[in-house]
């Protein structure tokens, strides 16, 4: 490198005049902008002048931004290959802002430099993951983010994986070993580091768990002296169990388990347990998982879910709210919803009794969308029934709710929540719209002409939102008719006039009457 003490003070005034307008130019630069600017200061220059006048005011951040537009157009990225030293020596320097362009120039090297293998070389020759993983426990959130994009990006190009989980036999940095030595934020760092490299193929995914990362995130659920601690590593796992193939993977460690019993545990924060709760509905809510799970731990959650709603001392709203949510997850698929209904701990009862009390319009809300999921409205047409004894169980429930109420009647429940708030009533059409798919649950919506008449009426919702979800109700309600006895039937003639045209007419037409220009006539008065 060229070293800069050796320049005249106006060349370096020149130079750095001439970065700070390149570095804060707001876009991105061709690469024919960056070939000029560096025939004019060659890149050995700015590097050379970014280490030894580091002492000089500003200096530092100028040069820095100034090589961060270099390095982000694929000709500057085609460079760095060439400058593994400065890489390494950047990952390592105590300046913030020159560790900050080192991590970025990474990224730029992965993302732009053409050639992955060259990358990867680069990574090894100069030894540069270690690096990045001091740079994610030890750096401040900015460069900790980036370091984590930095990594995820080197587990998606060939053999960049090979570097994080090398052969047995090649020095593996042990991610498990350096999280027991770190910090608790050091800790959650490295598992968010997991969650970002869990998300990128399902081979990853099998190398985390061959590698047994997996036990961190049991390790920090199981040890809960640390409410902050323990809400921050399940706000990494929840992130996680988000990827379609988590179930298949954390269904076989014991998280299942130590979820459950965080659940349990009255003495932990309600935010936590809120949590916990739902990372066990994503975790429960395909039909792999049924097949990957014991059904007893399953039953487990399910009565700790059960004590949730049954302990007056635990009736946090915000909680109530999640393990609902937590119920539709778990009953979005056949095998959970029949569950739900036919396990001794009989939770679906929560849910239904919940969707028509108006005593907590969150809790209400929360329970018909759960209710919704379990009904089956959001799976295939042909899924959407449960076995035999998990419908005769639905069906009782329902009616001995409605009995139990003022309304006396599902059809005069169903009613009152379409005449509630739109966000109430929107809800109550994801619940309809499952229900009428079994006979009893169509022939209560046919026994009310006034919810046809809400269903029907297009003037009745005014968002998007609401008038999909009536007009998706519409259509439900007339596809189960059409296959129903109850279509013959010359009591319900007018009823389904009303819904085939409302069908016809679709989601966002109205009727309107054509408005037709009226010539204005004026007094003299007004001029």
């Amino acid at each position: 490198m060229e070293p800069a003490a050796a320049m005249e003070t106006g060349d370096l005034d020149a130079l750095l005049r001439a970065a700070d307008d390149f570095g804060s130019y707001p876009g991105v630069h061709g690469d024919d902008a960056v070939r000029q600017f560096l025939e004019q200061f060659p890149l050995p220059k700015l590097l050379g002048a970014l280490q030894s006048q580091a002492d000089v005011p500003g200096t530092i951040e100028t040069l820095a931004a100034c090589l961060d537009k270099v390095f982000s157009s694929t000709y500057g990225a085609s460079l760095l290959p060439s400058y593994g030293e400065f890489i390494q020596a950047g990952l390592l320097a105590n300046s913030k802002n020159i560790r900050q362009l080192a991590c970025k120039s990474v990224l730029h090297l992965l993302d732009k430099a053409g050639d992955s293998a060259v990358a990867v070389d680069t990574f090894v020759q100069h030894n540069l993951y270690p690096l990045l993983v001091n740079c994610l426990i030890e750096g401040d959130e900015e460069i900790s983010a980036i370091t984590l994009d930095v990594i995820k990006r080197l587990a998606e190009i060939p053999k960049g994986i090979d570097i994080i989980f090398p052969q047995e036999g090649q020095g593996s940095l042990q991610l498990d070993k350096v999280a027991a030595q770190s910090s608790s934020m050091a800790r959650i760092r490295i598992l968010s580091l997991i969650a970002k490299l869990f998300a990128v193929s399902s081979s990853t995914a099998t190398a985390i768990r061959d590698s047994n990362l997996l036990s961190l995130f049991e390790a920090e659920i199981k040890d809960r002296k640390d409410m902050l601690k323990t809400l921050s590593a399940l706000e990494v796992l929840y992130e996680l169990a988000e990827h379609p193939h988590s179930n298949i993977f954390l269904l076989k460690t014991s998280l299942l388990q130590h979820i459950t019993d965080v659940i349990n545990d009255s003495s932990t924060d309600p935010v936590v347990r809120s949590r916990a709760s739902l990372i066990s509905g994503r975790l429960l809510s395909s039909a792999d998982a049924f097949m990957t799970i014991d059904q007893s731990c399953v039953t487990n959650l399910l009565l700790a879910i059960d004590r949730i709603f049954r302990t007056e001392e635990s009736q946090n709203t915000d909680e109530i709210e999640s393990t609902l949510e937590t119920l539709g997850l778990i009953g979005s698929t056949t095998q959970g919803a029949s569950l739900l209904f036919t396990d001794s701990s009989n939770v679906a009862k929560h849910v239904v009794e919940l969707s028509f009390d108006r005593q907590g319009r969150g809790k209400q809300l929360a329970a018909l969308h759960a209710f919704g999921s379990i009904c089956g409205v959001d799976r295939q047409e042909d899924q959407m029934k449960l076995d035999d004894q998990a419908e005769e169980r639905l069906r009782r429930l329902v009616y001995t709710v409605a009995s139990n109420s003022p309304k006396l009647t599902p059809s005069a429940l169903l009613l009152s929540v379409l005449q509630q708030d739109p966000d109430i009533r929107i809800a109550g059409y994801r619940v309809l719209s499952g229900l009428v798919v079994r006979e009893w649950g169509l022939r209560e919506v046919c026994s009310k002409p006034e919810i046809i008449r809400v269903v029907t009426d297009p003037t009745m919702d005014t968002t998007k939102l609401g008038m999909e979800a009536r007009y998706a109700c519409c259509v439900a309600i007339n596809k189960a008719l059409s296959s129903s006895h109850l279509l013959h039937e010359s009591s319900l003639s007018e009823l389904i006039g009303k819904l085939n045209e409302a069908v016809r007419r679709g989601p966002y037409l109205l009727e309107r009457k054509r408005v037709e220009a009226q010539p204005v006539v004026d007094t003299m008065q007004r001029f």
